[in-house]
């Protein structure tokens, strides 16, 4: 009995080391050359990912978001091509896991396309950058200083502390206004004077106000000048020029500046009145 099972015992070893050396004599060199290319394949794929991720820090107008995912992207590419490597190794066609890919991927682009119209928008942004973190916008009729700009969405905070979340794909398909880019802004402030006022000396003075301020810029240089011949008044324009830091202090004390100063020079500014005649 135990000289059968010895019988049986070696055969069945000798069967299994029989089928083992089939398989490594069919498939050992393609196994070993999968195993060569998935090696090769990995240290390639962060090897692009760094020179790539490199050679766009040394461009410094793009933005690390867009050099950390265009660095991914170039990694998991390479890391596709490498898998589809290996399986040609081991004879499965190739071609047709590509067409799969494809439609699976078009299917995924159809399904998401929302999502990646912001990516794409969020791109372009990190790209072009017309605007930055810390700079105070308007875009598609929202204001706000730009808190975090993602490759889904810009972060903004408003002046009365409101924190707003715009899909980046609405700020780059409008038009958008940056307060925050230029180093200097022009402030515009329109006042008006009695009809029976002296128009060159409320002009005297509104100039007077403007250059005591040393705020204001001397060029260019600071415009008074008659705007129009409004129903009961008439309308004087004062344009400034300042830093854009001074903007709103700046404004508000010049409005209080102008009030007093018409007012110790006897220059009456009017609002509006309606006199009804009895017929």
């Amino acid at each position: 009995m135990d000289n059968i099972l010895t019988e049986e015992a070696t055969t069945a070893m000798q069967v299994f080391a029989d089928q083992s050396m089939e398989i490594i004599t069919t498939y050992g060199w393609s196994l070993l050359g999968a195993i060569l290319i998935l090696i090769f394949g990995f240290w390639l794929s962060k090897k692009a990912q760094n020179l790539l991720m490199k050679a766009l820090r040394k461009a410094k107008k793009i933005d690390e978001t867009i050099v950390r995912f265009v660095g991914s992207l170039a990694r998991y590419l390479v890391i596709t091509f490498t898998v589809l490597a290996v399986l040609d190794q081991f004879g499965v066609e190739t071609t047709i896991i590509i067409a799969l890919l494809g439609a699976a991927g078009l299917a995924v682009g159809l399904a998401l396309q929302g999502t990646l119209s912001n990516i794409a928008a969020g791109v372009m942004l990190l790209l072009f950058r017309p605007f930055k973190v810390g700079q105070y916008v308007e875009v598609g009729g929202i204001s706000g200083t730009v808190d975090n700009i993602s490759l889904f969405t810009t972060h903004m905070n408003t002046p009365d502390n409101v924190h707003i979340v715009v899909p980046n794909a609405e700020i780059w398909g409008t038009s958008i206004k940056n307060y925050s880019h230029n180093e200097t802004r022009r402030i515009q402030i329109d006042i008006g004077i009695g009809y029976g006022d002296d128009i060159d000396k409320a002009l005297k003075v509104a100039q007077s106000v403007c250059r005591a301020d040393k705020r204001v810029h001397k060029d260019p240089a600071p415009l008074v000048a008659v705007s129009n011949l409004g129903d009961s008044s008439v309308d004087l324009l004062v344009r400034v020029w300042c830093l854009r830091s001074d903007f709103w202090a700046l404004k508000w004390d010049l409005i209080k500046a102008l009030k007093e100063a018409f007012d110790a020079e006897g220059i009456e500014i009017p609002y509006p009145q309606r006199v009804v005649h009895k017929g």
